[in-house]
């Protein structure tokens, strides 16, 4: 007898009059929106211009969501192109099915070509939004709450997780909420990329290459207590070989990236810093002289002595010059009188 559980929705969709709002669809869009916004700040610390993290992610996201469906059809294909299956349905991705190594790997895609555009870095761009990502994930996996899907073993814990459809061979009963138990890992991950960078001034892509490590390792052992049908290889689902193979790879890159280019990038974006160009006082200052010189004004005083070093010494060289030639003149004229 179960003395406590987390219930399920009784519905996945809520209607605001006639328009359908689905709850795995929500999550997703306020992840997104959080990881803009948690990047927008994070890049405007690296030195960026505010609004650029948003411009690139217009690339990203579509370029994302395709990914991620891609990969959950093609992996999970018997789903949509068995017998008795209708393939109209992969197209319904507010249905769930999302796999996160294709919506990583196709929205890089679209933000190296977002990043190309306005000539920025992807690796710093790609540091400044990976934790906005992994809370992106925290949110998002909480779809799979509105749609039952995604559960663990059956288990009767005070937090197990109530399934009440019995639809596509679900058996009502309590199961592990391994959609919780990820959502709360990627809280932990964010806060972790969040830290390090902090503590280690992570550049080059290393901070999201420890996202992308830290996820995998969670994603292996949550991956492992689930139940939904899936491919296996080896005696493992496809989905922890492929977290082994990714860990290996972000691991790797964090150790080659740390010997060739250490500490941070300079620049993240050209033109944002006050290092690419003169202050604005300063700007500011040679129009004023170049319009004062247009009107064939005469610098105050003020300005003269505010002059640089090398400005003097031309007009005292000039001044020594028409002084000598003063004395010369003067000469001559005594010895003509």
């Amino acid at each position: 007898m179960e003395l406590a559980y987390i219930p399920s929705p009784s519905s996945g969709v809520l209607y605001l009059g006639p328009v359908p709002l689905r709850g795995y669809a929500f999550c997703i869009i306020i992840g997104v929106f959080v990881a803009v916004w948690l990047g927008n700040k994070r890049w405007i610390a690296r030195g960026g211009r505010a609004g650029t993290v948003a411009d690139i992610a217009v690339w990203a996201v579509p370029f994302g969501l395709i990914g991620g469906r891609l990969y959950h059809v093609i992996t999970d294909y018997q789903l949509y192109f068995s017998e008795g299956r209708d393939w109209v349905d992969a197209f319904k991705i507010w249905e769930g099915g999302l796999g996160i190594w294709g919506a990583i790997a196709l929205g890089a895609l679209g933000a190296w070509i977002g990043c190309r555009r306005r000539g920025i870095p992807l690796p710093a761009y790609a540091d400044a939004i990976a934790p906005g990502i992994a809370l992106a994930q925290a949110i998002g996996r909480w779809g799979n709450w509105f749609n039952q899907e995604l559960y663990g073993r059956a288990t009767d814990v005070p937090w197990a997780v109530e399934i009440t459809s019995s639809s596509d061979g679900r058996v009502p009963g309590t199961y592990h909420p391994t959609f919780l138990y990820e959502s709360l890992w990627c809280v932990g991950v964010a806060l972790l990329v969040i830290w390090a960078d902090r503590r280690f001034k992570l550049g080059h892509g290393r901070a999201f290459a420890l996202y992308v490590a830290a996820y995998c390792a969670g994603r292996f052992w949550i991956e492992y207590m689930r139940v939904d049908e899936a491919h296996h290889v080896l005696g493992m689902r496809l989905n922890n070989w492929t977290s082994i193979l990714v860990f290996l790879l972000a691991v790797l890159y964090i150790v080659l990236s740390a010997r060739k280019r250490p500490g941070r990038e300079d620049t993240v974006e050209p033109g944002a810093s006050d290092g690419d160009g003169p202050a604005d006082g300063e700007k500011k200052a040679d129009d004023k002289k170049a319009d004062a010189a247009e009107e064939g004004e005469t610098p105050s005083a003020k300005e003269r002595a505010d002059a640089p070093a090398e400005d003097s010494g031309a007009s005292t060289d000039s001044g020594a010059s028409t002084d000598s030639e003063e004395s010369k003149d003067g000469a001559g004229s005594a010895k003509k009188g």
